[in-house]
């Protein structure tokens, strides 16, 4: 019981697997107690029955010392009292203090080598079973064997010591403390001759060839002679090893270019360099050295003629101390990188048999000729004329000998146990006659490399490993193991997968289908790679004939080499999310909803019937040549489908619910899972509308930004699923989707891609009706092949004759310049609900008696209630399209409703045609997403007449409410619409859509954040830090507002910050942008297969929100199946749910476990079950300032306050984040200059120096967040 039980607290509850988790950690504790006691008994030689009081007492301390442990850090966990762990641990650990008190008494005995010959036999180290000894002549006594290699082959070697009934001693470096093994590679002690001899001296055998032979075979010099001698051929190389640069070009003169340079020590690749040109040569003979020195201990070296695309041809060798060498017939490892062998295979394929005999022969020539004993290999280069040059012999097993046994049966590790036993081959039951070769094995060695970084090694915690099986498929496992920690210090073998079949084409397939069982999360591998050369069509074709340049002859291999790692990476998101909470900008609490939607079933549907997308509908009209047709064969159709719009006697509708709607009503946070699960029943219900509106305006950044996803994939998904309904998207005409100038040529392969992608009607408009951005919009589209909807942006009010600015002419001139421009259809945008039923009646009205053949197509919010009603009188004038939403999407800074307008219109000759029984069951589905992303809902309960006041767009109504709570300005709501007002006078009563509205937005919340009154700002308008948005604004980066810019306002402004004007189009002046140079800059950072054509766009109109969406998507992967209640709440210990992934992937996800926080990292753990599968992720917690830096979050502190007064200190005018810091302490500066830039829901400031003289004190640094007023800098007047 605990304290707080006792003292009549309620215990705490704790789950059972919460309970069963602590019980399995106290198990491990119990073990570890035995390995300790029974590791300090033996190693002080106590013997049985002292070693087990020792034991006694040593239990009882730990038990006690770990019970107060885990008290203190888990006390509100379940935990057995010390004496059932002192209790329990005695007698179910009594086996493990036995086996380690053997084990560690067996150790201390066998300090030396010669301690092995007077091991006794009773103590078992690394034991295995109980085998029987394995001598020569039969039974014998249980020798013990030194196992002085490291990784996959010193368990191999243990395995076979245990099957043959001896006992493996491992000895090991502190660098591989923690592995299974224990100690250094193939080539280590095992090539090492002076070791070889002291075993033998000491009386010992040695696994392997001779000293002598070693010494003649290991110095690859050495070799090449005794090959000149024995009359096999070799490539022409230097006589013996050289060790000057001078010896170097004197055999490159002589035999010309180009040349390998070879350690004469050495294998594996290392100390190797081709040189193809002179002037490379020092430098590479230098590193080849160096590279030799550090690998082998000796930097000798040799050259060699390179021949050009050879394959790589070895012959397995087993010899006894008899003179008796056969040949395990031949592998082909010709499949290498940077001279290491990658993917070996046996028998080598198309080898001509007389080759083949030849090279065989030279080998068992060769071994014979230095008396070899034990296993060895024989390597040979074969050139395209199929000539045979010797290489060097490998005097020691290799790692790729697992395909020799799989296509020969016989047990090459175990037969060089017993030769060194003394036993000959034909004890053996082995001669040339009795090998035979049978099907084809195929090996590849799985590391812990990135082959789109050179191979780079990568270093850390395996936190999934899960290797393959099943008939064929052989694991060599080395380091693999969850939570197994990679080190940097030995090479990057990770396992070696050996897959064997009646041919090789059976071999290779069953390989593919290991290799996709690999799982092997935390560090990157190269098991994508090696799927992918093994599907290259050369390799299949030409049955893995290949040379050993392949891979860098073909850098394509090196494209998408990186494991998806989909459910691993999913976990780090949740875990982050247990941890810290959503990260989603902008969320408020949790959805209502915490389960997925339920789809409606439509009156006269199946639910089969229902899946399957419509295909009847108006784009088919568009579909008949399709958007690869030449231009005037799109023109013509374009032309042919506003023609038959125009002829349409009824009314149609375009749905906005995709995108407007819900950009008004939940911040843009619908995520395309949500629209993809609805949209085939969409397909069906709203076959007869216009469009449906889904793409483009703020919906592109915000997919990235908030949701990370990526739009194009969200048109293209949707696309997929609705292809009978014509798509509309929102073109902020040379602004792209953007929110400033782009060079033209971005523009045009934009909508070029969009068009590409699925939209097929594209809203062309500009923010401030300027009739140039406009034009270069629409040429945009009509060369894309799209249907160009001109847009003239509405404000002021054309039924009141006493506004007189934006008049009937006004619109009526603006319609003039878009037809001429070329459009095929003509939007009336009414952006913040200020088209009144008298207003829409007279322009309609209005630009129908001017141009009768013009479809009109008229856009309106409904935030002052008026919506429905000015739609029924758009289309009475005349419109031949009208925007609505679904009803439950629709309403106050929406459209107006969808229901609605079709009731009204049911049965009237302007019938819409459109069922509203199948409007209902879709707001049904829509009325459950209104609860599902209620944290982003705004609350606006009722309309507001006020926007004939303040003109504040309805999409930008909600989102600057939403901006303003996020800022703490939610209170000044009221305060903030009348600076909006005088924010737009300020600016020149200007028209107010996308980016101009984000421009008077700004502005007001500049203005009450500030406290500043219109006055204020006209007379400080020269040290006010302005927005950023304003400062463009005022330089002309929007363009020209239709009555220009308020003067002396803007001089003053601008000059003070020395920022020049900008006069004409924006873009006009901007160069062409070289997306061929950004394509390669973005492969290099994230490689080739993660780049596609729309993500190169996507980066040249969002670089720096792109770059922060493909770091999100690196580290948590796609998120895009996620259901949103899972992607909006963290998950509670304890929480399971089921998803799937993609078809046929089913991921069952459990929250085991939250870890106590790291004080020295500031991450936890976090445990979790995929599928059953126990998986761990390790999160940073950035809900402590402590936390949060130690991970380099920004942590909040009291910050020092501004003096308002005081014009040497600059104070934040807003509360956001600082994003760059443009000055330092000491600097020069004169008024307007920047000091830092900050930013805030996507609007950035840059602060500015209010008077001249040098920064005295700089209190602010990238990344730190800031509340308005909170001191920047200090500034000396000069």
């Amino acid at each position: 019981m605990t304290d707080a039980a006792a003292a009549g607290a309620p215990e705490p509850q704790l789950s059972a697997d919460a309970v069963q988790h602590n019980l399995r950690a106290i198990e491990h504790a119990r073990s570890s107690l035995a390995l300790v006691a029974g590791a300090a008994a033996g190693i002080l030689g106590l013997q049985s029955l002292q070693g087990f009081v020792f034991y006694l007492v040593v239990s009882a301390v730990m038990s006690l010392s770990l019970y107060v442990t885990s008290a203190r850090m888990q006390p509100a966990l379940y935990m057995p009292s010390a004496s059932q762990i002192w209790t329990q641990g005695i007698f179910d650990n009594l086996s493990s203090y036995v086996l380690f008190w053997t084990l560690f008494t067996g150790l201390r005995e066998i300090p030396a080598l010669a301690a092995l010959q007077q091991a006794p036999s009773t103590r078992h180290l690394f034991g295995g079973p109980e085998f029987e000894a394995l001598t020569p002549g039969g039974a014998g006594e249980r020798r013990p064997v030194l196992v002085a290699n490291r990784g996959e082959i010193a368990i191999r070697l243990i395995r076979s010591a245990h099957e043959l009934g001896l006992r493996a001693i491992a000895v090991y470096s502190h660098e591989d403390r923690l592995s299974m093994h224990r100690y250094k590679g193939y080539g280590f002690l095992s090539e090492n001759a002076a070791f070889a001899r002291k075993v033998e001296e000491a009386g010992i055998a040695f696994v392997g060839p001779t000293p002598e032979v070693i010494e003649a075979c290991g110095d690859k010099t050495k070799a090449r002679s005794l090959a000149i001698r024995a009359g096999v051929p070799v490539v022409p190389g230097t006589d013996g090893p050289i060790s000057t640069l001078a010896e170097a070009q004197a055999f490159i003169k002589q035999h010309g270019l180009p040349v390998i340079i070879k350690a004469a020590m050495g294998g594996g690749g290392r100390g190797m360099r081709v040189v193809r040109e002179l002037d490379q040569l020092a430098h590479l003979f230098e590193r080849a050295q160096s590279e030799a020195l550090a690998a082998f201990g000796d930097g000798t070296c040799f050259l060699e003629r390179f021949v050009e695309r050879p394959r790589h041809i070895e012959v397995q060798l087993l010899a006894d101390a008899h003179g008796n060498v056969i040949h395990l017939f031949e592998r082909d490892c010709s499949v290498q990188r940077r001279h290491q062998k990658v993917v070996e295979m046996g028998p080598a394929m198309d080898l001509p048999e007389n080759v083949r005999q030849s090279i065989l022969n030279d080998a068992v020539k060769l071994a014979k000729a230095v008396k070899y004993r034990n296993a060895g290999t024989a390597e040979f280069l074969v050139d395209a004329q199929n000539r045979h040059y010797f290489i060097e012999i490998n005097p020691r097993i290799q790692v790729e000998h697992t395909v020799t046994e799989e296509i020969t049966g016989i047990d090459i590790v175990s037969a060089q146990f017993q030769i060194a036993l003394g036993a000959s081959l034909s004890d053996l039951g082995l001669s040339q006659e009795s090998v035979r070769v049978r099907g084809m094995a195929i090996q590849c060695r799985v590391t812990t490399e990135d082959p789109s970084r050179g191979f780079q090694p990568d270093t850390g915690r395996i936190e999934v490993y899960r290797s393959p099986g099943g008939p064929g498929v052989r694991i060599d496992g080395g380091p693999g193991f969850s939570g197994a920690i990679i080190t940097p210090h030995y090479d990057s073998l990770l396992a070696k997968c050996t897959c064997s079949g009646r041919d090789f084409e059976a071999a290779r397939r069953k390989m593919l289908r290991a290799l996709t069982e690999f799982r092997v999360r935390g560090l990157k591998t190269n098991v994508t790679f090696l799927i992918q050369l093994l599907m290259h069509p050369t390799f299949v074709q030409n049955h893995g004939k290949v040379w050993t340049t392949f891979i860098d002859d073909h850098p394509e291999l090196l494209g998408a080499t990186s494991s998806r790692s989909r459910g691993q990476k999913l976990l780090h998101f949740l875990g982050d999310m247990a941890v810290n909470g959503s990260r989603v900008k902008g969320q408020m609490g949790v959805p209502q909803l915490q389960a997925t939607p339920k789809i409606p079933l439509l009156p006269g549907f199946t639910r089969d019937q229902l899946a399957v997308p419509c295909t009847e509908g108006w784009r088919n009209i568009l579909l008949e040549k399709g958007p690869k047709a030449s231009q005037i064969v799109q023109s013509s159709y374009i032309v042919a489908f506003a023609a038959a719009v125009r002829a349409h006697p009824n009314t149609l509708i375009m749905d906005t619910t995709w995108r407007d709607a819900h950009q008004s009503l939940l911040a843009t946070r619908v995520r395309t899972i949500d629209m993809a699960r609805i949209a085939t029943v969409t397909s069906h219900a709203l076959k007869n509308c216009f469009a449906l509106e889904c793409w483009g305006g703020a919906t592109f950044d915000v997919a990235m930004r908030f949701l990370w996803e990526c739009p194009w994939e969200r048109l293209k998904t949707l696309r997929a699923l609705v292809p009978n309904i014509p798509f509309q998207m929102l073109l902020r005409g040379a602004n792209g989707v953007g929110y400033t100038s782009y060079p033209d040529n971005v523009i045009y392969e934009f909508c070029k891609k969009a068009r590409e992608c699925g939209v097929d009607i594209f809203r062309v408009f500009d923010s401030l009706n300027y009739d140039e951005n406009l034009a270069l919009g629409v040429d945009a589209v009509v060369k894309a092949g799209g249907v160009a909807e001109g847009a003239i942006s509405y404000t002021g009010d054309v039924s009141d004759p006493t506004r007189t600015k934006y008049s009937l002419q006004y619109y009526l001139d603006l319609t003039a310049k878009l037809v001429k421009a070329g459009i095929h259809i003509l939007a009336i945008k009414d952006m913040a609900g200020l088209l009144k039923p008298k207003a829409a009646t007279m322009l309609v009205g209005a630009i129908r008696k001017q141009y009768p053949d013009l479809v009109i197509h008229v856009h309106t919010h409904d935030t002052a209630g008026t919506g429905v009603a000015s739609m029924l009188a758009a289309a009475e004038a005349g419109a031949d399209v009208v925007d609505a939403a679904v009803d439950s999407m629709s309403g106050v800074t929406s459209q107006p409703s969808l229901g609605a307008l079709v009731g009204a219109l049911r049965g009237t000759p302007l019938d819409t045609q459109i069922p509203l029984e199948g409007i209902q069951a879709i707001n049904s589905y829509w009325e459950q997403m209104r609860m599902l992303y209620s944290c982003f809902d705004p609350n606006v309960k009722s309309g507001d007449s006020g926007v004939y006041l303040h003109e504040m767009p309805g999409g930008q109504y909600t989102n600057l409410l939403f901006q303003s709570q996020q800022l703490g300005l939610g209170e000044q709501w009221q305060e903030i619409k009348q600076a909006y007002i005088v924010a737009n006078r300020l600016c020149g009563d200007i028209v107010k859509v996308t980016p101009s509205s984000k421009v008077v937005g700004d502005f007001a919340q500049f203005i009450v954040s500030q406290k500043l009154t219109e006055q204020d700002i006209i007379d400080r308008a020269d040290t006010l830090s302005f927005p950023q948005s304003v400062l463009e604004y005022f330089q002309g980066q929007l363009g020209e507002p239709p009555y220009g810019f308020l003067e002396p306002l803007r001089t003053r402004i601008l000059e003070a910050r020395r920022l020049p004007k900008i006069t004409g189009r924006p873009g006009k002046s901007l160069p062409p942008l070289d997306l061929a140079e950004l394509r390669g800059d973005l492969v290099e950072t994230w490689g080739g297969a993660n780049i596609s054509d729309e993500d190169v766009l996507s980066a040249a109109l969002y670089p720096k929100v792109f770059e922060d969406f493909m770091a999100f998507q690196e580290k948590y992967g796609s998120l895009a199946t996620l259901p949103t209640q899972y992607f909006l709440t963290p998950l509670k210990v304890g929480q399971e749910f089921t998803f799937d992934m993609q078809l046929g992937k089913t991921l069952i996800v459990k929250l085991v476990a939250i870890g106590p926080l790291q004080e020295d990292t500031g991450h936890r753990y976090v445990y979790f079950l995929l599928n059953g599968e126990a998986r761990m992720v390790n999160v940073a917690d950035t809900t402590t300032p402590d936390a949060a830096a130690s991970t380099g979050a920004s942590r909040p502190s009291s910050r020092v306050k501004a003096e308002p007064r005081d014009r040497s200190q600059i104070g934040a005018p807003m509360s956001g984040v600082v994003v760059e810091v443009r000055a330092k302490v000491g600097a020069v500066v004169k008024i307007g200059d920047p000091i830092v830039v900050m930013s805030a829901m996507k609007m950035e400031t840059v602060v500015t120096a209010t008077l001249e003289g040098t920064i005295e004190e700089l209190h602010v640094a990238s990344n730190d967040s800031l509340n308005a007023g909170d001191l920047i800098a200090k500034i000396k007047k000069a």
